[in-house]
This record gives C-alpha cells, sequence and structure tokens, in this order.
C-alpha cells in the first residue's frame, strides 16, 4: 500500500511538472519563431503504412503550417521525411523523401514559395519514438516541418 501512495504521488507531481513545462514553452515562444511553430502550429503529418500521399488530416495541419509560413515570410522551413523501423535502410530512405517532398508539394501548392523550404530524409535512421510497437511504427511515419 505504502508503495502505491508513493507511486501516485510521484505521478502527480510528474503530471505536474510536465504541464508546466508545456506552459512555459507556449508563454515564452515569441510570434514567428521556431517556439511559436512547435507550440502553436502542428509540425508533423502522418502517413498510412508504406504510403507518400497526404491525406485530409495532412491537408489541414499543412493549411495551418501554410498559413504560419505566408505570415511569417522570412522564414525557411525544412521538412524532414521519416519511416517506421520496418523495411531496409535504402527503402525507408527513399520513402522519407517521397513523404518530405509530397508536404512541401503541398505547401507549395497552398502559397508557400517553393525556395523557402527544403526537403531531407532520415528514412528510419531518427526514429520520433522509441520502440517496435505498432503505435510507435504509427509516429514514425511522418513528415516534419522544422522551421529555422
Amino acid at each position: 500500500m505504502k508503495n502505491k501512495v508513493i507511486a501516485l504521488a510521484l505521478t502527480s507531481v510528474l503530471a505536474v511538472s510536465c504541464a508546466d513545462e508545456s506552459q512555459d514553452v507556449t508563454m515564452h515562444a515569441a510570434a514567428g519563431t521556431a517556439g511559436d511553430f512547435k507550440a502553436n502550429i502542428k509540425d508533423r503529418v502522418f502517413f498510412k503504412f508504406n504510403q507518400n500521399e497526404v491525406d485530409a488530416n495532412a491537408k489541414k495541419v499543412l493549411g495551418k503550417q501554410a498559413d504560419w509560413l505566408k505570415t511569417y515570410q522570412a522564414t525557411k522551413a525544412t521538412v524532414e521525411g521519416h519511416c517506421d523501423a520496418r523495411g531496409t535502410r535504402e527503402y525507408n530512405i527513399a520513402l522519407g523523401n517521397k513523404r518530405a517532398e509530397s508536404a512541401k508539394k503541398e505547401l507549395v501548392k497552398l502559397g508557400v514559395a517553393a525556395d523557402r523550404l527544403k526537403t531531407i530524409s532520415y528514412g528510419k535512421d531518427r526514429p520520433q519514438v522509441p520502440g517496435d510497437s505498432e503505435m510507435a511504427h504509427a509516429q514514425n511515419r511522418v513528415a516534419v516541418t522544422v522551421v529555422e
């Protein structure tokens, strides 16, 4: 019983600590900065297994990213393509590139100048979430827009 009480207390302290950290990021992010983008605009879009098509949910997120990038015209961004751990390194580098290019193409279609956007593929080399579960795989099938 004593261990359960200690675990519950520790969980509560960690939850409050994490909540305070996220509030600090939002409160301290100056408009037009990378922190502002990450705190107030979703920086990633997700893909289905072995796919690189931008779906309706991704289009909504990319629309918000495009609006932000059009507001802050001097800002450049890199779209990173990522994959889950399945498949060969070479295959995933190619698929990550297709994902990054698909997201970039949508941003350009929405009015962001192409010369402000770069792409890079990390394939499966830089997982966003460690692990070999379906949840981890789903979180790693992503294009992340990183503003400079």
